[in-house]
């Protein structure tokens, strides 16, 4: 019986199919052989002729003289044009097999997907976990608005450690600028500042490259003295 496995999260997949591996092999009494993207042309080949032919890969051993049950595991064998072709012809006899087969590709196109699916007695799908959204930089637009230096010069920093652009914390810091300008009221102080920071941001990218100074340093200036 073939069981599909698949989706980015490797980790929760690689435990799922190991839980139900151990139970096999603890039911059967089986060996467990593995198969990857990393194995030879002869190696699948040798695993699919059947029983009697190899001992354990997982255990280091050559393909030849061990016999009896096996639970078998096919990880990554599509991502490798070599084995593709032979793994996919095989999936009709591994379906009809009596063995255990575990199969789990990451990312498997649709087509694959679903002819992989089309053998599986049952398919289990593990999709990478949501990564929670940054919105830290936005932060940098509040401390401008607010005039506050020090969370400005502080968040610019991490930011830049994050591995953030300066033409996009320019970008955000310039939006900023632009919002506070046009929300503030005629002849308020809000009005007056929002023009001298549309200003120097407009102005500050081409200054830079006039004086031969990177934008990231340039920033980081100007983060410093706003007031």
């Amino acid at each position: 019986m073939l069981y599909f496995y698949t989706g980015g999260d490797r980790e929760k997949a690689r435990a799922a199919i190991q839980k139900e591996v151990e139970r096999a092999v603890k039911k059967g009494k089986a060996s467990v052989v593995r198969i990857t993207d990393a194995n030879s042309v002869e190696d699948l080949r040798t695993v699919l002729r059947g029983p009697g032919m190899f001992t354990p890969l997982e255990a280091g051993g050559s393909l030849m003289g061990f016999g009896g049950k096996r639970v078998l595991v096919f990880e990554g064998v599509c991502v490798n044009p070599e084995l593709i072709d032979i793994f996919m012809q095989s999936l009709d006899a591994l379906s009809a097999s009596d063995e255990n087969v575990f199969v789990y590709e990451e990312k498997p196109l649709a087509d694959l997907r679903k002819k992989i699916e089309k053998y599986a007695s049952g398919v289990e799908k593990f999709d990478s976990p949501k990564k929670e959204r940054d919105s830290s930089v936005f932060q940098l637009a509040n401390a401008l608005k607010k005039g506050d230096k020090k969370a400005l010069w502080v968040g610019y920093l991490r930011e830049i450690e994050k591995g953030n652009a300066p033409e996009m914390l320019h970008g955000i810091l310039f939006w900023a600028a632009k919002d506070m300008l046009l929300r503030s009221r005629a002849d308020s102080p809000d009005r007056s500042r929002g023009i001298v920071l549309v200003s120097t941001l407009a102005e500050l990218p081409h200054a830079s490259r006039r004086n031969g100074f990177d934008l990231e340093y340039a920033l980081e200036k100007f983060a410093l003295s706003l007031t």
